[in-house]
């Protein structure tokens, strides 16, 4: 499968005011003279606008990996389509040993999903979802796997153009959907 080219989002035009550190691992290395501790740690960033990025940093002391881990996060950020307050379709992801199925859910549901997928899911402002990871519950690898799938999603009107149809031949639905939101 070829991999599309993804836009560059510059994240100083955003306000990504959520920042939260979902996995922290502390990590030795033996030498001669003993053992030297690190700390490995993945942070979410989001704007609860439909942004999210995911970043890993290592460092001796935990306040500098999160530093490295957010300014990593802020260069990975990517945009996830939404159809109100839920993801547009059913996607199916794989990361390593991690598979993820998200699906999208009726508003009032909320986030059924574990700890990772749920902070990512908040951070880009998906509120009403159902999310199973199957295989490896890794954090990291769920974190990945979760980014993954999001950036599979396509709204109908993506759809639409790169099947070369007319968005009403594609989802009747989602066009009486809007046409009603216009007329109130």
């Amino acid at each position: 499968m070829r991999k599309r080219q993804q836009e560059r989002i510059d994240p100083d035009l955003l306000n990504l005011h959520i920042e939260r550190v979902v996995y922290t691992n502390r990590v030795s290395k033996t030498h001669k003279g003993g053992r030297t501790l690190s700390f490995q740690v993945m942070v979410v960033v989001g704007d609860t606008n439909g942004h999210v990025g995911v970043g890993l940093g290592k460092a001796r002391q935990v306040p500098d990996a999160v530093r490295k881990a957010i300014e990593a996060a802020r260069k990975n950020i990517i945009r996830v389509p939404r159809v109100g307050t839920t993801i547009p379709h059913e996607v199916e992801a794989e990361f390593g040993a991690t598979r993820l199925i998200l699906k999208p859910a009726s508003p009032g549901t909320g986030i059924v999903a574990g700890s990772t997928v749920r902070a990512l899911l908040e951070a880009a402002g998906i509120t009403d979802v159902l999310a199973k990871l199957i295989g490896s519950r890794n954090p990291i690898n769920a974190a990945y796997t979760t980014l993954e799938a999001l950036r599979q999603l396509r709204t109908p009107e993506q759809i639409a153009s790169t099947r070369g149809m007319k968005l009403s031949t594609l989802t009747p639905w989602y066009v009486r959907k809007f046409k009603e939101v216009a007329a109130q």
